[in-house]
C-alpha cells in the first residue's frame, strides 16, 4: 500500500505548468479521483463546487445547527459525496496529495459544525458520507454490518424488517448517522439494560491515514478500543460497525407523563434522582424541562418524564408504584406497543406515523443552538433545582434534559472503552438554548443565547461532576478549554481532553501518536499526536 500511495504522490495533477491555466482545487481533486479510481464513474456529478447550483443544498442537507450555516461561517471549497468505500480511501489519499484539509460527515448532527466547519484551517473540503447507508441484518448470529452514513432509524427499521424481537441500544434522535454517533458512545433508551452502541460493536472497517482499509484485526485492539468512544474524525474515516443486536420483548411500554410547578414538580424530579439510576434496569425514564405558559403573562416549568419500559403495562405500574408513586403513573399513561414503534414514540412522532419515516434520513429539527453537557454524581438538592427553575425563565426557549444512568452502565469499567461516564454516574444533563436569527447573521442574538447558557453552566458547577468536570463528547463544546482550541498541543488540548474522556485521554493520544502522527484527520477537539521528538509525559500515558 505504501508502495502504491508514494506513486499517487509522484503523478501530476496538470501537464500545464502555467499557473494561470493551473485546474482548480475542485477540478484537480477530480483529476485525482477519476485517475486513481474506476474511470467510468461520473466522479463530476458528485462533487459540488461553491459555483455548484445544488452546493448550499448539499451543505445544509444534514446540518442541524443553523447558526453554523450562517454568512460569515467558514464555507468549504467542495463538498465530495462518495458512493464506495474505495472512493473514500482515494479521498484520503488524494486530500493529502493536493494538501487540502478534510471533514468528513455522517450526519451532520454535531453542535459545533465540526464535521462541515473549519475555522482553523483554509481551504477544506467535506467528505459527506451519506450515500454509504447500506444495512445488512443477520438475524442468525445477532449481528448486522450498518454502512456509516446510514441513520440510527434506519438501522432500527432494517432490523425490525427481519425480527420484531431484535434491536439495538442507540440513539433517541432517529436521523443521526450511525458513523459518528457511535464514535462517541450512542446512548439510548436501552442503556440500561445493555449499555451504549459502542458496549455493542463487534467489528468495525476505517480508511487509515494512509489511505488502507482496515477491519478490528488489522487495526489491532489499540486502535478498535480508540475508535469505540474516542470521538469522530480523529484516527480514520468510519466506514463500517459490525453491531451486536439485542434481544427486546414483543410488547413494551411506553409514556410521558407531565408535572408543572404546581403539580410539585419540584420534589418530584429531586425523587427522581434517586430513583431513576437504581430502579429496574429494563426502565429508563428520561425528564425533558422547559418553561411552559400557563396564560399570556406567566410561565412555569415544565417537567415531562418520557420512558420506555422493557415489558407491559402491568409489570410497570407495580414497578413504579414501588419505587415512584410520587410521579402518580395510571394505567391511562401508560401506551403498550413493539419497540419499533417505541423508537417513534420516544421521538417524538405522531402515533399514526408509518414506519417509512425512519428511512427519510435527514433531520426536520433545525434551529440555531448552543449546547453544553454535565454529569451528575450526587443529588441536587431542592434549593439548587429552584435556582435552576429561576434561570430557565429567564431565557426565551431554553431545554434541559435528565438522562438517567445505572443498571448496566455500571457494569463497564471507565477504561473498558474511551467513554468513561460509568459507574456512579447518577444522570447526564444536556442544555440547550435555542433561537430564531430569521435567516440573518446578527451576532448580538447569538452572543445574548450564548451568554445565558454560560452563565447556567457556571450556575450548575456545585452540583455536576468535579476533578475533571465532566461532559459528552458527541456534545461537542468549544467553549471547553475556551483558551486551548489548537489540538495540535498535547497540553492544550488536555483541557477539553480530561473531561470528553477523563484518565482514557492519554491512551488516545498515545494511540493517535501511533497511527496519525502528521494529524491528517484533524478539527478544533480531535485527539492530537504527540510530537515526535516530544518530551511529553509519554511514560504516564497507558
Amino acid at each position: 500500500m505504501w508502495s502504491l500511495f508514494l506513486l499517487l504522490l509522484s503523478i501530476p495533477l496538470s501537464s500545464s505548468s502555467s499557473s494561470s491555466s493551473s485546474p482548480s482545487l475542485h477540478e484537480s481533486f477530480l483529476q485525482c479521483l477519476t485517475f486513481n479510481s474506476d474511470k467510468s464513474f461520473p466522479f463530476d456529478s458528485s462533487i459540488y463546487s461553491r459555483s455548484n447550483p445544488s452546493f448550499a443544498a448539499i451543505l445544509e442537507s444534514s446540518a442541524q445547527n443553523l447558526r453554523l450555516l450562517e454568512a460569515s461561517a467558514p464555507k468549504p471549497e467542495f463538498i465530495f459525496t462518495p458512493s464506495t468505500d474505495a472512493h473514500v480511501r482515494t479521498a484520503v489519499i488524494c486530500s493529502k496529495k493536493l494538501g487540502i484539509h478534510l471533514r468528513v460527515r455522517s450526519g451532520g448532527h454535531d453542535y459545533e459544525g465540526l464535521s462541515f466547519v473549519s475555522e482553523i484551517e483554509s481551504p477544506f473540503m467535506i467528505l459527506d458520507l451519506g450515500k454509504l447507508r447500506e444495512v445488512n441484518v443477520e438475524i442468525g448470529d445477532n449481528s448486522a454490518w450498518v454502512q456509516a452514513g446510514a441513520t440510527v432509524g434506519e438501522v432500527y427499521y432494517r432490523i425490525a424488517e427481519k425480527s420484531s424481537v431484535h434491536g439495538f441500544p442507540a440513539g433517541l434522535c432517529t436521523s443521526l448517522g450511525v458513523g459518528g454517533h457511535i464514535t462517541g458512545g450512542a446512548y439510548g433508551t436501552m442503556m440500561r439494560k445493555y449499555g451504549l452502541g459502542v458496549d455493542n460493536v463487534l467489528d468495525a472497517k476505517i480508511v487509515n491515514a494512509n489511505g488502507e482499509i482496515l477491519d478490528r484485526e488489522a487495526m489491532g485492539e489499540d486502535l478498535f478500543w480508540a475508535i469505540r468512544g474516542g470521538g469522530g474524525a480523529s484516527f480514520g474515516i468510519l466506514l463500517w460497525w459490525k453491531i451486536k443486536l439485542v434481544p427486546v420483548p414483543k410488547t413494551v411500554t411506553v409514556f410521558t407523563v407531565t408535572k408543572t410547578l404546581s403539580q410539585n414538580a419540584t420534589n418530584i424530579l429531586h425523587k427522581w434522582q434517586q430513583v431513576a439510576p437504581t430502579t429496574d434496569e429494563n426502565l429508563f425514564v428520561r425528564v425533558i424541562i422547559q418553561p411552559a405558559s400557563t396564560n399570556k403573562t406567566h410561565r412555569t416549568i415544565s417537567t415531562s418524564y418520557n420512558a420506555l419500559f422493557l415489558g407491559d403495562a402491568k409489570s410497570l405500574l407495580k414497578l413504579l408504584a414501588r419505587d415512584f408513586p410520587e410521579l402518580g403513573l395510571t394505567r391511562s399513561d401508560c401506551l403498550e406497543t413493539t419497540w419499533i414503534r417505541s423508537v417513534l414514540y420516544i421521538a417524538g412522532y405522531p402515533s399514526d406515523t408509518p414506519l417509512e419515516v425512519l428511512l427519510q434520513g435527514k433531520s426536520s429539527f433545525k434551529n440555531s443552538f448552543k449546547a453544553k453537557s454535565d454529569f451528575v454524581r450526587e443529588p441536587i438538592p431542592l434549593d439548587g433545582i429552584e435556582g435552576l427553575w429561576k434561570r430557565l425563565l429567564e431565557e426565551d426557549s431554553p431545554l434541559v434534559i435528565w438522562n438517567p444512568y445505572g443498571g448496566a452502565m455500571s457494569d463497564f469499567t471507565e477504561s473498558e472503552t474511551p467513554f468513561p461516564h460509568r459507574n456512579g454516574t447518577l444522570y447526564k444533563i444536556q442544555y440547550l438554548t435555542l433561537w430564531n436569527n430569521n435567516g440573518g447573521d446578527d451576532k448580538s442574538v447569538e452572543a445574548r443565547h450564548v451568554e445565558w447558557i454560560r452563565k447556567l453552566y457556571n450556575y450548575m458547577a456545585p452540583y455536576v461532576s468535579k476533578f475533571p468536570r465532566e461532559a459528552y463528547v458527541n456534545y461537542r463544546d468549544l467553549d471547553l478549554g475556551m483558551n486551548a482550541r489548537n489540538s495540535t498541543s498535547y497540553i492544550q488540548a488536555s483541557a477539553w481532553g480530561n473531561m470528553y474522556f477523563k484518565d482514557n485521554f492519554n491512551r488516545l493520544v498515545k494511540i493517535k501518536t501511533m497511527v496519525d502522527p502528521e494529524n491528517v484527520f484533524r478539527h478544533e477537539q480531535s485527539i492530537p499526536p504527540l510530537p515526535i521528538s516530544s518530551s511529553s509525559p509519554t511514560s504516564n500515558i497507558s
